[in-house]
């Protein structure tokens, strides 16, 4: 027996970015683990990714091409065919659409892999080269990575590992125990030492369970909490008004905006106590040092983005970024901007055409859309890769129709038949993390990775990167750059300073980031001040306050957080995890359900104006009143009537980063 052991990275859309290791005997994976030297990962995975072998070697793995018998309206059938027909088919049909605007061609993906490789690298050269439509990708960090930028001057905060000297931690609108669990033990090693957690979330997730305190706020007050804090902190003089002073832009605006909003007017927006509201701010200005780990399920709300930047003006008041485990932390993503390549995807191959820019959140509308001035040509073709957008983008009862018209041609890049794949025209085998070469930035830590690939490709998967270049040869796309192999594109993927022999040898490299990286100021923005100018509470579109007569109809704000094992609608396949979810759920408030008439483990419906979704009720203390949470997302295909929570969903846009509000949604509920 042969047995060799290849260090990788994890590719999900994960902050965490483990770094692994792969143990192969006989060329067949039989381990996947965490790295005990890599400081982030600490030897340590979720269930999920160390159970990547039994995804890799899944029994409904897709190994071969398969071409569509029969329409998109009937159950799903396909053929094997040839890599050479397929390509040659493919390439026939964008080659047609192209001749008359190639922006008819739409490509569509987002984070199945966070890899620079196997993500855009080549992807990006084969789509600027023909010219096709841009894809505006918002689905899920748009919105806070935009508030980010405008605060801070890019998507940047606070070490990982410094929580772990926090006095006090605000986890805010995330569910770390099963998001990121790297963070959750510095969080923990902080409580040993006597910090104080704090989760704010309308669900009473794992998370809150092992905090000392969870304030169950309504979905989209997240900003009206924030300006509630400031108010305490102005009205009590717990200020830092040096660092405000010599850092922070637009402090009289926002100062006046925090002056309206007393603890009791949070009280009755965010369905809390004013004592909640009082208590936090104290404990935000006593307890030094203090850090907010904020994620994105609060800014998946109409006013996300101004939420992400009240939260995180709010270490600048009080001078939290002083000290290395002070400040916040949303994303680190910025801090590899200078280090990454901008022509990586090679924009000059636009050759200074500006196709138009079609957003991801919305794709069920555009679909939907006939040809006009406004819009451009009608979607004729979509080329699908590293998402599942039939399950996971918003209103999906417009998405599913769009990808039912029979004059759509679709090409889907997939691992396995999902709701996407079972209405694609083609879809090419992918590999897995385990099978191909990539290098990963992160944005919940700082370290650069290089995944090796452990064992060859499975049947006749390929790469990403390898489709695409078969693919531009068979459209006739000559040019050198869509020729490269994923070696060179490694060696063009950064700049100097990283190291490719260490990734190599090591498999990650840190980046030099200060310790208190914004101590003195120096933020990204052009005068180096932290920007407070236009921030402010944005109420959601739906809710009992915004929008009372629609209320009067649907009164449950509906949320649909993650299920635990499942990573968007990556893993839902895989048995083993599947089996620990049991089924799709809608968690439900006893008081809620009672005044229903509905009983624990019964079917029920949850519906509005645009769809309805039926699952299995569990009657929890994890939902607050007046809130259900559907936990999602599960694939529509293994739903009770072949649906999933985004039925219910709808396409409208934040207030800024031009992102979905999948929690921003009102439902009733009611036997099925």
């Amino acid at each position: 027996m042969t047995t060799r052991t290849v260090y990788g990275a994890c590719p999900h859309d994960c902050p965490d970015t483990c770094a692994l290791q792969v143990t192969v005997e006989n060329e067949r994976v039989v381990k996947v683990q965490g790295r005990a030297e890599h400081p982030s990962t600490h030897g340590a995975l979720c269930t999920k990714v160390s159970r990547y072998p039994e995804r890799t070697y899944h029994p409904e793995r897709v190994l071969h091409p398969l071409k569509r018998v029969g329409r998109k309206t009937e159950a799903p059938r396909f053929v094997q065919v040839s890599w050479a027909e397929a390509l040659a088919d493919i390439a026939a049909r964008l080659k047609d659409i192209a001749a008359r605007d190639p922006q008819a061609i739409q490509p569509y993906s987002y984070a199945g892999t966070m890899g620079l490789i196997q993500g855009e690298a080549m992807a990006g050269r084969l789509w600027n080269a023909l010219g096709a439509a841009r894809l505006d990708r918002t689905i899920c960090a748009s919105a806070g990575g935009t508030a980010l930028a405008a605060t801070y001057g890019h998507k940047l905060g606070m070490h990982t590992r410094h929580f772990a000297g926090a006095k006090l931690i605000v986890i805010w609108g995330s569910n770390s125990i099963a998001s990121n669990l790297h963070f959750w033990t510095y969080a923990n090693q902080a409580r040993r030492e006597g910090a104080k957690l704090v989760c704010i979330d309308p669900r009473k997730t794992e998370t809150a369970d092992k905090c000392h305190q969870h304030i169950a706020l309504l979905p989209g007050t997240d900003g009206a909490l924030a300006l509630g804090l400031m108010h305490e902190l102005i009205r009590n003089d717990w200020l830092d008004h040096d660092y405000i002073e010599r850092h922070v832009d637009g402090w009289p605006e926002l100062r006046g905006k925090a002056l309206d909003w007393p603890p009791e007017r949070v009280a009755e927006v965010c369905g809390i106590t004013a004592d909640e509201v009082r208590g936090l701010a104290r404990d935000y200005a006593a307890l030094k040092p203090a850090a907010i780990r904020m994620n994105y399920g609060l800014q998946r709300v109409r006013g996300g983005g101004n939420a992400v930047r009240l939260i995180a003006l709010l270490p600048c008041l009080t001078g939290a970024w002083r000290h290395p485990s002070g400040g916040v932390l949303l994303s680190s993503s910025g801090w590899f901007a200078p280090y990454k390549n901008p022509e990586l995807e090679r924009p000059d191959l636009l050759a200074g055409r500006q196709p138009r820019m079609v957003n991801m959140s919305t794709i069920g509308d555009a679909l939907l859309a006939e040809a006009s001035p406004a819009f451009g040509p009608r979607i004729e073709a979509l080329v699908v890769y590293n998402s599942n957008p039939v399950a996971v983008a918003p209103e999906s009862p417009k998405v599913v129709r769009g990808f039912q018209r029979e004059d759509l041609f679709t090409v889907v890049l997939e691992h396995f038949m999902t709701d996407t794949a079972d209405l694609a025209d083609y879809v090419l085998p992918a590999t897995t993390q385990l099978e191909h070469l990539d290098v990963h930035t992160a944005y919940g830590h700082t370290d650069v990775l290089m995944n090796q690939p452990a064992i060859a490709p499975l049947g006749e998967a390929k790469p990403n990167s390898q489709i695409f270049r078969e693919l531009a040869a068979a459209l006739g796309l000559d040019h050198p750059a869509l020729r490269e192999t994923d070696e060179e594109l490694v060696a063009q993927a950064f700049t100097a300073e990283i190291d490719l022999g260490l990734l190599r040898t090591q498999g990650w490299q840190p980046l030099p980031i200060p310790e208190a990286p914004f101590a003195e100021g120096g933020f990204r923005t052009p005068n180096g001040r932290a920007q407070a100018a236009g921030a402010d509470f944005v109420p959601n579109y739906e809710s009992v306050q915004s929008a009372p007569e629609l209320a009067a109809r649907y009164p449950l704000a509906m949320i649909s957080p993650p299920a635990r094992n499942f990573l968007n609608s990556s893993f839902v396949n895989v048995k083993s995890l599947r089996d620990i979810e049991g089924e799709p759920l809608i968690e439900m408030h006893a008081a809620d359900a009672a005044a229903r008439g509905l009983a624990d483990g019964s079917l029920v419906a949850a519906y509005n104006d645009r769809g309805r979704y039926v699952a299995r009720l569990k009657v929890s203390p994890r939902a607050r009143p007046g809130v259900v949470n559907g936990l999602g997302v599960w694939w529509r295909k293994l739903g009770v009537q072949g649906t999933n929570v985004n039925e219910v969903t709808h396409q409208r846009l934040t207030d800024m980063g031009n992102a979905p509000a999948f929690y921003d949604c009102l439902v009733q509920i009611e036997a099925a």
